[in-house]
């Protein structure tokens, strides 16, 4: 088993967005106009960073930290998709190979996009990947691994999006955050904790795809039965034990919501923001206009847009892709 993950002290935080100027977009925060009742719904766009995800925050950090020597063999992840992308477009700029191994159900928007920023593609089946992702490491690659979830310079990358909000939105009540394998959610909190403590962190999953929820239940990692539809990128078997012990610390409650609620979420934003989100992007804006909460001023973060055009046209008529 791998190291408890541990977390990241506010100067860290600190010197990961010092470190990311230049290289990520500080996203803005923009009214949800579909917001329920009288409650008060924001969007954090992180869909509009130049992969079209927020990966590019823990991926730039994790790489920029490092010295240019350690980084000449290259680098690699095993990733849904948005990692990948953070991997590849990093690579690009430091003109090093970038090897991306990705499960056999990675939506082809971001596959394409892998194959535009010259990555080297490698699938496995999500059995497979999975059980890479589990290992933290990819035997017979070469160069850097950068593991997206438990690499404190990836979790200090995250945590500057908490940075962000707190500074765009002072009055926020509870942040809703997807969770995949808990980076994001913890990386933020770390933020939150250090400034505003009295800000929740709310991990956001899918009814049929919950192991946060399970392992908040039963005290510990569980086994779970997941089927996301097609929603990427979140929903695995399983927490990591190794975060674990961080999660369970820095998330304050969990909010499921159905593929439909998800389907309607990406409708809502396209015909009121105008803005295009993945289904793992949309699952804390379906929560924040479910209105199954106590928080008046929430703020949704959007982590992603890379999503199919096959899927966005069903969606847009009505339908769950």
């Amino acid at each position: 088993m791998l190291e408890r993950v541990q977390p990241v002290a506010l100067s860290d935080i600190l010197a990961a967005r010092m470190r990311l100027a230049g290289q990520t977009l500080i996203t803005p925060v923009v009214a949800c106009q579909a917001a329920p009742g009288t409650k008060t719904v924001r969007l954090k766009l992180e869909n509009l960073q130049p992969i079209g995800s927020f990966k590019l925050r823990p991926i730039g950090n994790a790489v920029l930290a490092r010295p240019a020597a350690q980084l000449a063999a290259g680098i690699y992840t095993s990733s849904s998709g948005n990692s990948a992308l953070g991997v590849a477009w990093m690579a690009r700029q430091l003109g090093i190979t970038g090897t991306v191994v990705v499960p056999a159900n990675a939506p082809e928007a971001k596959l394409e996009k892998l194959r535009r920023l010259g990555a080297r593609i490698e699938m496995l089946s999500v059995e497979e990947w999975w059980r890479a992702i589990q290992v933290g490491t990819l035997p017979g690659q070469e160069g850097v691994y950068i593991d997206a979830v438990r690499d404190p310079a990836c979790l200090a990358g995250d945590a500057t999006i908490g940075l962000e909000i707190l500074e765009q939105f002072p009055e926020v009540e509870a942040i809703f955050v997807p969770f995949g394998g808990g980076g994001l959610a913890c990386g933020i909190a770390c933020a939150i904790r250090a400034i505003h403590p009295k800000v929740k962190v709310i991990a956001c999953e899918l009814e049929t795809a919950h192991p946060c929820k399970a392992a908040l239940a039963a005290g510990k990692p569980v086994e779970t039965a997941h089927d996301p539809g097609f929603v990427s990128g979140v929903g695995f078997g399983t927490v990591l034990p190794e975060m674990w012990p961080l999660i369970s610390a820095h998330v304050d409650g969990v909010i499921t919501v159905t593929l439909a609620e998800v389907a309607n979420a990406i409708k809502v934003m396209v015909e009121n923001n105008r803005v295009v989100a993945e289904g793992a992007g949309a699952i804390p804006v379906a929560a924040a206009l479910s209105g199954r909460y106590e928080f008046s001023r929430v703020c949704a973060v959007v982590s992603g847009g890379n999503l199919d055009s096959s899927a966005l046209s069903t969606i847009l008529q009505g339908g769950v892709p």
